[in-house]
């Protein structure tokens, strides 16, 4: 896995490179023009406008002050921005109840299928609740993944009501002494008030089918969205506790900044990224090495 994030980061980091190679590379001292080609460069990569100020505001009297060179400080700015590093996957006693959400398209429902692959090859029992009733597609994608990871699928006719099938799925998984479920959702537009408000009805449900859960509620975004993604993350902050984020496609993207947005603006940890199609191309984050591959 080691370099996968780095590899990952390359489209943003040429987008960077083109902008500030030659400002760390000059042996000056920084001035107004050297700040604002790096927050051009930044915006380029879609780091939001309240993170650049937070990286860039008296950077390089902090550069001469500890004498670590502009691309340094810039560094330390930047490993800065990070909260606290999630607590390890569970399980709790019972069953460690995972819900997954997003927006339509960010990859949601192939992240749970490497997630429980993940699982599987710790040695983990656990099944997959197909909380999307509002696409056959869905249904079956979901399947699939959960035939390659060796699990079983809890489903209910389309147009079920998804607080349904994740009340019997946590049920199902308590019974059987079960390490884990994953809760899929359908994929939802922030800005639809009634799918939002349904999200919000899973997450009490599933509390009163097990008492404490969920214990992990993890949103999925589509990196390639850019500042898009922030809102999204956002608006879902206001109806679901949620404890970290996955971040797809962050291999397809110029625009791999708005990690750090994340980070500033929402302080929500990261927990993976998805750097490919594969199952192993679903890996841990590092603030450090995401860092390093945006400034190489």
């Amino acid at each position: 896995m080691f370099g996968k994030i780095r590899d990952s980061l390359r489209k943003t980091r040429e987008a960077l490179v083109e902008k500030v190679s030659s400002i760390f590379s000059s042996t000056a001292e920084a001035d107004d023009t050297t700040i604002e080609a790096l927050e051009d460069a930044l915006l380029q990569a879609d780091v939001g406008v309240p993170t650049i100020h937070a990286l860039l505001d008296r950077l390089p009297k902090e550069a001469r002050a500890t004498g670590a060179g502009l691309k340094e400080a810039l560094r330390q700015r930047m490993m800065g921005l990070w909260p606290a590093v999630p607590p390890p996957e569970g399980p709790p006693p019972g069953p460690w109840v995972h819900l997954m959400v997003g927006v339509n398209g960010v990859g949601k429902t192939t992240t749970i299928g490497k997630l429980a692959a993940q699982r599987k090859a710790k040695g983990q029992k656990g099944l997959l609740a197909a909380g999307d009733t509002f696409r056959a597609a869905a249904v079956e994608q979901l399947e699939i993944w959960a035939q390659r990871a060796g699990c079983e699928v809890i489903r209910q006719a389309e147009g079920a009501d998804p607080a349904a099938v994740a009340f019997d799925a946590v049920q199902a998984a308590a019974a059987r002494s079960l390490d884990f479920v994953i809760i899929d959702t359908a994929g939802r537009l922030q800005v639809k008030h009634n799918l939002m408000e349904e999200l919000a009805k899973i997450n009490r449900v599933v509390g009163r089918a097990l008492p404490g859960a969920p214990h992990q509620v993890t949103l999925v975004l589509d990196a390639t969205t850019g500042q898009n993604g922030l809102s999204q993350a956002r608006l879902f902050t206001e109806k679901v506790p949620l404890t970290d984020l996955v971040l797809t496609k962050l291999d397809g993207t110029a625009k791999g900044g708005i990690a750090l947005s994340v980070a500033a603006e929402l302080r929500v940890p990261i927990r993976y990224v998805g750097v490919g199609e594969k199952v192993d191309d679903l890996v841990p984050f590092d603030p450090a090495e995401y860092v390093d591959g945006l400034l190489a």
